[in-house]
């Protein structure tokens, strides 16, 4: 039997990241900041599959706790094969007029708490000759449009380099690369999504079957539906002018909605 551990596990993409696990049959290791909605989350999971859930309360803007995940990611005693750097928030304040100290600590989160998770538990797995990395990465990172998109065109580029580092050896690096995702993401970071149709939206559950279908065929990036397939085509090889251009549009657009 294989073991997950899923970061931001209580809600969105990675509640259905775990929820997909626990009914395969996977043993998890949730990890949330939110301890008691952590707990009631594991005692679903458990009552409705049977599986075991083990759960890690950790803030992974903090890195004693950070670290105190990554420890577990090295147990060797207990491994981990299977690993979904999904914790993640966004900002609704433009880069210029929020607080510095909220930009660092999305940057601890969506890249610091990612490096330091995949360092600790890549190792074992290439030991082991199995296992899985998933980082939720997002469209955005193919746009301009500030420490967010920075963030997760890191994400995306450090796992299709780790992907190549670990070619030949059992274990896989995937990026998933989702647009907007029906979740509680924009609501907590306060930001007013009004102005977008309702064919931009994705269904987590569905996500996660195509990501792991994915990671199934070894592809080092994941890109949900036909529509945002095609737009991280059209961004990757327009002209970067345009691309500019298109972000500008768009935060005028969600500035206009009162968005970031």
């Amino acid at each position: 039997m294989t073991t997950a551990l899923v970061t931001g596990a209580t809600s969105g993409i990675g509640n259905a990241f775990a929820r997909r696990f626990a009914a395969d049959g996977h043993r998890l290791v949730l990890v949330s900041r939110d301890g008691v909605r952590l707990e009631e989350v594991a005692r679903g999971l458990r009552e409705r599959h049977g599986v075991e859930v083990e759960t890690i309360p950790a803030d992974l803007c903090d890195r004693q706790q950070t670290e105190r995940v990554a420890g577990r990611l090295r147990d060797e005693a207990r491994p981990v094969d299977i690993l979904v750097n999904n914790a993640g928030f966004g900002l609704a304040a433009p880069f210029l007029l929020g607080p510095l100290s909220d930009e660092e600590r999305m940057l601890d989160v969506l890249v610091r708490a990612v490096l330091v998770l995949t360092r600790a538990a890549a190792p074992g797995m290439v030991a082991r000759r199995r296992g899985t990395i998933i980082t939720v990465s997002s469209v955005a990172g193919f746009l301009p449009g500030g420490t967010y998109s920075a963030a997760k065109a890191w994400a995306t580029s450090f796992t299709t380099s780790l992907a190549g580092q670990l070619a030949g050896t059992g274990v896989t690096a995937t990026a998933l690369c989702p647009g907007f995702v029906r979740s509680e993401f924009q609501q907590r970071a306060k930001i007013d999504v009004s102005y977008l149709p309702g064919w931009a939206w994705l269904d987590a559950d569905r996500l996660v079957a195509g990501c792991l279908s994915d990671v199934r065929r070894g592809r080092a990036v994941s890109v949900p539906s036909l529509r945002y397939k095609a737009a991280v085509f059209f961004l990757r090889h327009c002209p970067l002018r345009l691309v500019r251009a298109i972000a500008v549009r768009r935060s005028r657009m969600a500035s206009a909605a009162g968005g970031p």
